[in-house]
């Protein structure tokens, strides 16, 4: 449900809860520091008062204490206003960047591939700090701007009331002009916040693949259509600058027409003896300190346009509906032995729109190994993903120790579900860290003993700090087997009971595959594990195999059974087996495969005429 502007703003500024006093505090220095900016010209009056009549050395010393005095009082609040302001500011930052970097981790996988990481965080910094800037301008400058306001007022009608009509008539002029310019500006806002968006969007997507970037010789192009699309943004930005130079050369000028006005009509009642010098003294204060006030107010407007902009991109993030929540009776999922049920399951990512799993039953006894296999898009890592709960299905059940997924809290079900994927994704951080990640308070020999299991200790060691030495970003300062070893090692670290292997050594050569198979003998006893992969080798040991096609289950048994059985694995086998097989006998089996076509067509033949 779209909620409205207020609603909005309400539940933002229910950040800034936490920090009621301060912001009390603050409103209450800055009213003063108004009132003492108000007092000003008055003092002034005083003293070029007392030196057009019988003026005296006290008078005059008074006069330039009480100034001194202000001065001081205002620069001392204003300084701990300002550190307040601050502490205050960053405080609310920081709770809006805890609400949406928590939604953030929580959104579905879709919205990150849709949206892209650089996108997504550009948004949400521009957004925080669009809104912050709008806050802290409209409650630490424009409210003490209005209170300056009307004390001047009051005390301008009380000095002289011809004057104050005449200054009052200008001041509306410059809150009109920003109100014309407002629009605009919104405008312009929004299209840099979604051009900037798209331009770091496709940046950090470059930079994570600048591997093929450099493979292609893109890098030129690609820098050109970085540049190209920053010089298009930056022409929007001085346009937008010269725009709002003209409006503020234009609000500057009806400031201009008003002072003058008033040094005219001033002078000319102090000639007439209508109004004394010190008067005309105290309103050209109040002109030059008027306007500043309402020239801040001026851009009220775009401040409340540009804090709307911001709340719609941070809403827009906070409001993204969940695909799945914890039910409110969910509980945690406690030492599970492993036992997995897919009861009649049907999932498809849309609700009205093609399923890509249909009747997946499936019973896994705790500690049996299950290889899943099938073409691509037969929904092998669907299940996976179900497993883990990422999705629920739109029919049937998954139960883990016979306990529906769905009555479970969903941190606590992927605490006990381990995975090793097809690339490794390690962190720009130590190898120990890399290791530690699911057991961040492990020590060091529960890592260096993962390590071992893995078959990593030994290239650990020969690093140039150990396990010290950090890995670079996705690891990138290490081999693909090595990679795939602290992944290992920090899966058995981990210790679920439930492990899932995803294409785990598909990307891997010969002599690297047998490495990492060495460690994955070793991860796999005594949990129940899910190997998702095509090479045969990853298979042939698997306690039972389920093969999948079109979101369904057509064949389950051992190796040696399904071969045997010569249907759809059987045929996989056989084109792998082609695959590696020299041209010699793919020609031979292209032949014979020829000939059986033939026969078979030669066969409808005779049953028609038949």
């Amino acid at each position: 449900m779209k909620t409205t502007g207020p609603s909005r703003l309400r539940r933002a500024m229910a950040y800034a809860r936490p920090y009621r006093a301060f912001i009390a505090v603050i409103l209450f220095l800055t009213f003063l520091v108004a009132a003492a900016g108000a007092l000003e010209p008055l003092v002034m009056k005083f003293i070029f008062d007392r030196l057009g009549g019988d003026a005296t050395l006290e008078s005059v010393a008074i006069g330039v204490a009480m100034l001194a005095g202000l001065g001081l009082f205002r620069e001392l609040a204003g300084a701990i206003s300002n550190w307040l302001s601050w502490r205050t500011r960053i405080g609310v930052q920081y709770a809006l960047l805890d609400a949406t970097v928590e939604k953030l981790h929580r959104l579905p996988h879709d919205v990150h591939r849709r949206e892209g990481v650089g996108a997504i965080m550009t948004r949400l910094d521009r957004g925080i700090q669009g809104f912050i800037g709008a806050v802290s301008e409209i409650s630490f400058n424009v409210l003490p701007a209005l209170a300056y306001l009307a004390l001047a007022v009051v005390i301008m009608l009380r000095l002289d009331w011809r004057l104050t009509l005449l200054v009052l008539a200008f001041a509306p002029l410059p809150a009109i002009v920003a109100a014309l310019a407002a629009p605009k500006q919104t405008r312009r806002e929004k299209i840099l916040m979604d051009s900037w968006a798209r331009i770091y969007a496709r940046f950090n997507e470059i930079l994570s693949g600048i591997v093929t970037v450099r493979s292609f010789a893109m890098e030129d192009a690609e820098k050109r259509r970085f540049l190209t699309e920053v010089d298009e943004a930056n022409r929007v930005v001085i346009r937008g600058i010269g725009f709002d130079s003209s409006v503020g050369a234009l609000q500057n000028l009806l400031v201009t027409v008003a002072r003058i006005s008033a040094v005219a009509l001033g002078g000319y009642l102090v000639v007439q003896g209508e109004a004394t010098i010190g008067t005309l003294v105290a309103f050209l204060g109040y002109v030059g300190g008027l306007f500043g006030p309402v020239q801040g107010l001026t851009g009220i407007y775009r401040t409340l346009h540009n804090a709307r902009v911001s709340l719609d991109t941070i809403f827009s993030i906070l409001d993204t509906q969940e695909h799945i929540g914890d039910a409110p009776d969910a509980v945690d999922a406690r030492s599970l032995r492993g036992a997995v049920v897919f009861d009649d399951v049907h999932f498809g990512y849309e609700v009205s729109g093609a399923k890509i799993l249909r009747g997946i039953d499936l019973h896994v006894s705790p500690g049996e190994m299950i290889a899943i296999v099938g073409p691509s898009g037969s929904g092998k890592s669907t299940m996976m993903a179900l497993l883990q709960r990422f999705y629920d299905p739109v029919h049937g059940a998954i139960r883990l120790d016979g306990i529906d997924l769905r009555a479970l809290k969903q941190k606590s079900i992927r605490r006990q579900i381990g995975v090793v994927l097809q690339e490794a994704l390690l962190f720009n951080e130590t190898v120990r860290d890399n290791i530690a990640y699911g057991r961040p308070n492990a020590d060091m020999a529960s890592i260096e003993a993962a390590a071992r299991a893995a078959n990593a200790h030994d290239f650990i060691m020969a690093l140039e700090k150990g396990y010290d030495t950090v890995v670079g970003e996705r690891g990138s300062r290490l081999s693909g087997g090595e990679r795939q070893r602290i992944a290992i090692a920090r899966a058995i670290l981990k210790d679920p009971p439930i492990l899932i292997l995803d294409e785990a050594t598909s990307a891997l050569d010969v002599e690297l595959e047998a490495q990492v198979q060495e460690a994955i003998e070793k991860l796999i006893r005594g949990r129940t594990t899910f190997v998702i992969a095509h090479r045969l080798s990853t298979v042939v040991n698997a306690d039972r195999i389920v093969v999948l096609k079109d979101g369904r289950i057509i064949e389950t048994g051992r190796h040696e059974e399904l071969v045997e059985a010569r249907g759809y694995y059987a045929s996989l086998i056989e084109r792998q087996a082609l695959a590696y097989a020299g041209p010699e006998r793919r020609k031979r089996e292209g032949d014979r495969r020829k000939s059986d076509r033939a026969g078979d067509r030669r066969r409808d033949r005779d049953e028609i005429l038949w």
